[in-house]
C-alpha cells in the first residue's frame, strides 16, 4: 500500500513498505525540466542536475560518490521535459545515508562559479554526443516538429549557445521559481521504518525556509502537422513519426498502450512482423505513446537503407489505415491487454520502478494508482474503448514528422507521407 502525507513544510512524501527486499530506493522529484524554460535558457534544468553533484556546504563531489558507492549504492540522476529526479538505491541498512546525501545536495548545493565554467565544457560534450547517436536525434527533432511554437519543442540539453550563456544568477533565479516545497516529492520505497524516516526528513526542513510556489503555468499545445529534415552523414536513414496522443492522467492511456503493444510496441506487433520479419526493410521499429501534462503524441521510429524508405512508409500508413478500417479482433485484444499487464506486472519487481512511478504519478498528476487499481483499468478495456482511441489518435493519420541522413530531401518525404 502506498502512503502518502506531507512534511510540515509541504513537500509531499509518498511511501511504500516492502518488508520482505533488503533494499531501498530514495527519490527526490522536482518540477523542473525543458517544458518550463524559455528559449534563453533552455538546458538550465539539465545543467542544475549536474551541478548538484559537484559538492555541497558539506561534501565534496568525490565524497558525494564516496558516500553511496562506498556501501555498494547506486546514486544518479535524469531530467526531462517535465521533471527532474536524483535517487539513490542502497541496501535498507543504509537508508539514512541515502536520505542525508539526497538532503544535502537538495539544500546546501554549492554552484560555485568555477564549478559551473567546467561543467559547460562537459555538457556541450553530452550534447555532441547525442548529435552522433541518430536515434537520438531523430527524437529531439522530432519533439520540434511535433511541438513547434511550445516550450515542449525544447531539447533537454540545450543548445551551444545557450549552454555556454549559463550562469550562476540565471541558475539561482530559475531554482526559486521550480526548486520549492510545492515542486518537490519525495518517494522512498523499500525496506524501511516510516516513523523513523518521516522524523529523519523533518529534521532537514524544520530548519530551512523554502520559497514560495511561483508560476510553472504551461500551455496545452497540439500535434503540429509539420516535417524536419536533418543532413547527416550516415549510412541508414532515421525516421520518426507522430500522430496525435493522449495527455498524462488521462485513463485512455491504457488502452492506447493496450493498442500499441498491438501496433508497434514489441516483436510481435504488427509493425515488427510486416516491415522486419515478412520484408526485411529494418532491423528497429517500434512505437510509442508519449504523454505529458495536458498534451500527449503517438509516436513511430524506424531506420533503414535509403531506398527501401518508400516501401516502409507505404507499409506503415496501410497498417494504420488497416487499423481504422478492420479495428482489433477480441483475441489481439486479449493478448495486447495481458501483455500490458504483464509488463506493469514485471516493472513491480523492482524497488526503482516502484520509487519512479509513484514518484513521478504524484508530482505530475497529483495522485498514485495502487498496482490492484491499474490492473483492473487494464482488465476494464472493452471492444468499444479499442475502437473509440483507434477513430482518435490513428483517424487523423500522421502529423508530423523528422528524418536524419544523408542527402535527405524534405519535398520527397513530404510526398511519401502525406501525398
Amino acid at each position: 500500500m502506498y502512503q502518502v502525507l506531507n512534511l510540515n513544510n509541504g513537500i509531499r512524501v509518498v511511501l511504500e513498505h516492502i518488508p520482505y527486499v533488503n533494499s531501498v530506493s530514495v527519490g527526490v522529484w522536482v518540477k523542473s525540466g525543458s517544458r518550463y524554460e524559455s528559449e534563453e535558457i533552455n538546458g538550465i534544468s539539465h545543467f542544475i542536475e549536474h551541478m548538484m553533484f559537484k559538492g555541497t556546504q558539506n561534501r565534496t563531489a568525490k565524497q558525494i560518490a564516496e558516500d553511496i558507492e562506498g556501501l555498494g549504492g547506486q546514486i544518479n540522476a535524469f531530467t526531462s521535459k517535465e521533471a527532474t529526479c536524483y535517487y539513490v538505491k542502497m541496501i535498507d541498512q543504509h537508508i539514512d545515508i541515502a536520505i542525508d546525501v539526497l538532503m544535502d545536495m537538495l539544500l546546501n548545493a554549492n554552484m560555485n562559479k568555477d564549478d559551473i565554467e567546467k561543467e559547460k565544457g562537459v555538457i556541450k560534450e553530452e550534447i555532441n554526443m547525442y548529435e552522433d547517436s541518430p536515434e537520438d536525434l531523430v527524437g529531439d527533432l522530432l519533439s520540434k516538429a511535433t511541438w513547434d511554437g511550445d516550450s515542449l519543442s525544447y531539447t533537454i540539453l540545450g543548445t551551444h549557445y545557450t549552454i555556454d550563456n549559463m550562469s550562476k544568477e540565471k541558475i539561482v533565479s530559475y531554482m526559486r521559481r521550480t526548486y520549492n516545497y510545492k515542486n518537490i516529492v519525495i518517494a522512498i520505497a523499500g525496506n524501511f521504518e516510516k516513523d523513523k524516516v518521516i522524523e529523519k526528513l523533518e529534521s532537514y526542513f524544520n530548519k530551512n525556509d523554502l520559497d514560495e510556489l511561483q508560476d510553472l503555468s504551461i500551455s496545452s499545445p497540439k500535434v503540429n502537422n509539420s516535417i524536419l529534415v536533418k543532413q547527416k552523414d550516415i549510412e541508414q536513414v532515421h525516421i520518426g513519426l507522430s500522430l496525435d496522443g493522449i495527455e498524462l492522467g488521462n485513463e485512455e492511456i491504457y488502452t492506447l498502450s493496450a493498442i500499441n503493444n498491438y501496433f508497434g510496441g514489441g516483436t510481435s506487433s504488427r509493425l515488427f512482423q510486416r516491415l522486419r520479419e515478412e520484408n526485411g526493410l529494418v532491423y528497429t521499429i517500434y512505437s510509442f505513446p508519449s504523454s505529458y501534462i495536458n498534451c500527449g503524441s503517438f509516436n513511430i521510429y524506424f531506420a533503414l537503407n535509403e531506398n527501401n524508405v518508400e516501401r516502409a512508409i507505404s507499409y506503415i500508413k496501410e497498417e494504420i489505415n488497416n487499423l481504422c478500417k478492420l479495428g482489433i479482433d477480441k483475441e489481439q485484444i486479449l493478448k495486447a491487454k495481458e501483455q500490458l499487464k504483464g509488463n506493469y506486472i514485471l516493472g513491480l519487481e523492482s524497488v526503482a520502478n516502484r520509487m519512479f512511478s509513484m514518484g513521478k504519478s504524484l508530482l505530475l498528476q497529483n495522485k498514485v494508482y495502487e498496482p490492484s487499481e491499474v490492473l483492473s483499468k487494464i482488465d476494464k478495456i472493452t471492444e468499444e474503448d479499442i475502437r473509440r482511441i483507434i477513430d482518435k489518435i490513428f483517424s487523423n493519420g500522421i502529423k508530423s514528422a523528422a528524418i536524419v541522413g544523408k542527402n535527405v530531401e524534405e519535398e520527397k518525404y513530404k510526398k511519401l507521407i502525406w501525398g
